[in-house]
C-alpha cells in the first residue's frame, strides 16, 4: 500500500508541531524522503514512526531555508554513522538543484566529523537535478520542476504513483502558473496554506510568498484536483488546525480536503 508519510507540517517559525517534511512510501514499502526540517527533530519523528534511518535511501531538498535544510545535516550525520559502523546497505542518494550542492557540503564540512564527511562522493552521492529533468527513483519516474520562486531557488515534482494516480507537490510557496501543467487535474495537491484568510492580517503570509487556505482551496478547485492537502502552516491553532482549515476550504473546493498532524500516515 502506497502510503504518504508526515514528519511535520509547520512553517519555519513552529514550536508545537515540527517542520514540513515528509516520505513518499511505495507499494514494495520503500522510501522516497521529501525535505528533512530544521534540525534534529527529523530523528525523533522518524523514531515515533518507527522508521530507521537505515532505510532512507533517497532524499529530495526542495531548497535552502533552514526548516528545510538543516535536518538533511542530521540525516548525513546519522546515516554516515551508520555506514560507517556496518548497519547501513547501500548508499544514501540525495537530490536538489545545482545552487544547493555546495550549501550542503560546506555546512557538513564545518559542523559533521571527517569520518562521516569523508562518505560524500562515495557512498552519500548528490545528485544535481535540473528543470523538467525526469528522473526514476525505484518505480517512480520523478519530475523535478522549478517553482520559480521569488526568495530562494525551489523545486518541486510531480509523479504518477504505483496505483495510476498522479501526485503534484509544489513546494511550500503559492503554486504558481508556470506550474499548472503539473497540478491540473492532479489526484494528490500537496500545497501550503501558512493561515486561515480571517488571520493574513495577523501572520501577512503575502508579505513573505505565501497563501491562505481559501487561496490553495480556490486554486484547487479551478485546477479541478481530486485531493487537497495541507500543511507549512502556522502553529497558534494547532489544536483545531485540522477542523479549522477544512472548514474554511469546503467553501471554496468540493473535493477530498487533508489537513494532517505531524506523523499522520495517508494512504495514496
Amino acid at each position: 500500500m502506497e502510503k504518504l508519510i508526515v514528519l511535520g507540517t509547520g512553517n519555519a517559525s513552529v514550536t508545537r508541531c515540527y517542520n514540513t517534511c515528509w516520505i513518499l512510501q511505495d507499494a514494495a514499502g520503500r522510501y522516497f524522503m521529501i525535505d528533512a526540517g530544521g534540525g534534529n527533530g527529523v530523528l525523533t519523528q522518524l523514531e515515533k514512526l518507527d522508521i530507521s534511518p537505515a532505510h532512507i535511501h533517497h532524499l529530495f531538498v526542495t531548497h535552502e531555508h533552514t526548516d528545510h535544510l538543516l535536518g538533511v545535516i542530521w540525516m548525513i550525520r546519522t546515516i554516515g554513522q551508520l555506514m560507517n559502523r556496518g548497519k547501513y546497505e547501500g548508499n544514501l542518494d540525495i537530490y536538489c538543484h545545482e545552487g544547493l550542492v555546495d550549501k550542503i557540503k560546506d555546512i557538513c564540512f564545518m559542523t559533521v566529523s571527517g569520518k562521516v564527511t569523508g562518505l560524500i562522493g562515495k557512498r552519500i552521492l548528490i545528485h544535481v537535478v535540473k528543470d523538467r529533468e525526469e528522473l526514476l527513483i525505484y518505480d517512480y519516474k520523478i519530475r523535478f520542476f522549478d517553482i520559480r520562486s521569488t526568495k530562494a531557488k525551489q523545486f518541486g515534482f510531480v509523479t504518477v504513483l504505483n496505483n495510476g494516480k498522479r501526485l503534484t507537490f509544489c513546494g511550500d510557496e503559492p503554486c504558481q502558473e508556470h506550474c499548472y501543467e503539473y497540478a491540473s487535474g492532479t489526484d494528490w495537491f500537496l500545497h501550503e496554506a501558512f493561515c486561515l484568510y480571517e488571520d493574513r492580517d495577523r501572520f501577512n503570509p503575502y508579505k513573505i510568498c505565501h497563501s491562505t487556505v481559501k487561496d490553495a482551496a480556490e486554486l484547487a478547485a479551478r485546477l479541478q484536483v481530486k485531493n487537497l492537502l495541507l500543511w507549512h502552516t502556522e502553529d497558534k491553532n494547532i489544536r483545531r488546525r485540522k477542523s479549522l482549515y477544512k472548514r474554511e476550504a469546503r467553501k471554496y473546493y468540493k473535493g477530498n480536503i487533508y489537513v494532517p498532524y505531524d506523523r499522520e500516515q495517508i494512504e495514496l
